[in-house]
């Protein structure tokens, strides 16, 4: 863990939402939600864009308070070394035991008070209101208003202290990353998740057009960069079906394959879609696999929307039998910890016992991917992870145990000249601290590691 308290630390003891219907102080039901995800997101180690989708409905909050209390949330997760330790440093007892809601609160406020543009009076008042409500919180109702209002007055000093960039990462990832990448680039990691992530789209064509169109910046790959971020339902060309969202790095492993029209492409654990949708935007016959029903029909909507189409089988890869394909694209489950920057809670639900289960069963879907590729074809596999066992060491092994099947190295060109993404084997390997740009929000995509095979 990050320096600071332990994240499982945080609030053992659930609670129902209370009321949040009409009389509630204005902004109260965002931060009570705010709140709660926190709470459960760090409790159940569940996904947090899950969570705020599921716990939402009970607090009846309009657009705007959802996406409040969503920003809240995801703001915590981003900076929770630092507010951590900063609640820390001023409570001389510790959090009290047995406080309920406590410290979800807690940590929500400080989220607010140090990291968002939102009036320190209003997260300390509305914090306060929070703890008033519950039993077990209110004994602590001065102790939580004499903490948050030093926050505050302390604002510029925590942030001026919080220097470190392991300072946001669990030890064991920030000790994974300095042995895979030396602890220089470690740290260019490591502090790069610290800022707002960047809004790729792909589009179906005419890049330049739509790149003029949005306002956005053209990358060298063939994404788009919005420059602005807002409600994506309602910027030009989405109910045309012109573009899907899609980080820049998520867009790589396809160029990697490079479709020709017609060819016959599995895309194996393929939910929700984006490559699927490049993969047909290209004119390759595609069968989507995927074992969720829900995130297949996810998929297909996507599909709809984009004038797409592709045979869908709702199946575990590993288990599909099919006539081999002229290539197979295989986007495997992994610990995601490439994606810490839009997803941060993620570097606090994931352990390395996660990511060695998930090994295992990467290594099933390569088999299965193996056999859904006929001679002569092509087989790129990919994950959204940082760590080389999911990635560089997962392809060495099979490759030891599939003489059948070698590397096709890529060419800087394929990707828009980024060499730097490029490994020593010839394989991508992305960083979120690279593609630098103006700004650090026009800066950075997700972590990747994709490499292409040939079966002989």
């Amino acid at each position: 863990m990050a320096k600071g308290k332990k994240a499982d630390d945080l609030h053992d003891d659930a609670s129902e939402p209370a009321d949040s219907g009409a009389g509630s102080a204005p902004g109260l039901p965002a931060r009570k939600l705010a709140a709660a995800v926190i709470d459960e997101v760090l409790r159940a180690k569940l996904s947090l864009d899950d969570t705020h989708e599921r716990l939402a409905p009970a607090y009846r909050l309009d657009a705007a308070d959802s996406a409040l209390a969503r920003a809240i949330a995801i703001t915590a997760f981003r900076r929770l070394g630092t507010i951590q330790e900063a609640i820390n440093a001023r409570l001389e007892r510790g959090s009290p035991r047995n406080s309920g809601p406590f410290e979800p609160i807690m940590v929500a406020a400080a989220a607010q008070i140090l990291f968002l543009d939102v009036p320190d009076h209003a997260a300390v008042d509305l914090a306060i209101r929070q703890l008033h409500e519950d039993a077990r919180s209110s004994r602590y109702v001065s102790l939580g208003n004499a903490l948050l209002r030093r926050l505050a007055r302390e604002r510029e000093a925590i942030l001026a202290e919080a220097v470190d960039p392991f300072l946001d990462t669990p030890e064991w990832l920030a000790e994974s990353w300095m042995e895979s990448y030396g602890e220089e680039t470690a740290a260019a990691i490591a502090e790069s998740h610290r800022d707002e992530p960047p809004l790729d789209i792909s589009v179906t064509s005419d890049p330049e057009g739509w790149t003029e169109k949005l306002d956005g910046l053209l990358l060298p790959t063939g994404s788009i960069r919005l420059r602005e971020r807002g409600g994506i339902t309602g910027l030009p060309g989405f109910d045309e079906g012109a573009w899907w969202v899609q980080d820049a790095a998520a867009a790589l492993p396809v160029r990697m394959l490079a479709p020709k029209p017609g060819e016959r492409i599995a895309d194996l654990c393929a939910a929700p879609g984006g490559k699927t949708a490049q993969l047909a935007a290209m004119g390759a016959a595609v069968t989507a696999v995927d074992r969720s029903g829900p995130r297949l029909r996810r998929l297909r909507a996507n599909l709809e929307r984009l004038g797409l189409s592709a045979e869908i089988v709702t199946k575990d890869a590993t288990l599909w039998d099919a006539e081999p394909f002229d290539a197979v694209l295989l986007d495997a489950p992994c610990s995601a910890t490439g994606t810490i920057r839009r997803h941060p809670d993620v570097a606090w639900t994931k352990s390395p016992d996660d990511r060695d289960k998930l090994v295992a069963l990467q290594a099933r879907l390569l088999e299965a991917a193996a056999r859904l590729t006929k001679p002569g074809g092509r087989l790129v596999y990919c994950t959204c992870s940082l760590e080389p066992q999911e990635g560089e060491a997962q392809i060495e092994s099979f490759l030891k145990a599939h003489p059948d099947f070698v590397r096709k190295p890529i060419e800087a060109a394929e990707i828009g000249g980024l060499g730097e993404a490029i490994d020593r084997n010839g394989d991508l390997r992305t960083l979120p601290h690279q593609l630098r740009n103006e700004t650090p929000r026009l800066s950075g995509w997700s972590g990747f590691y994709a490499t292409r095979l040939i079966r002989l």
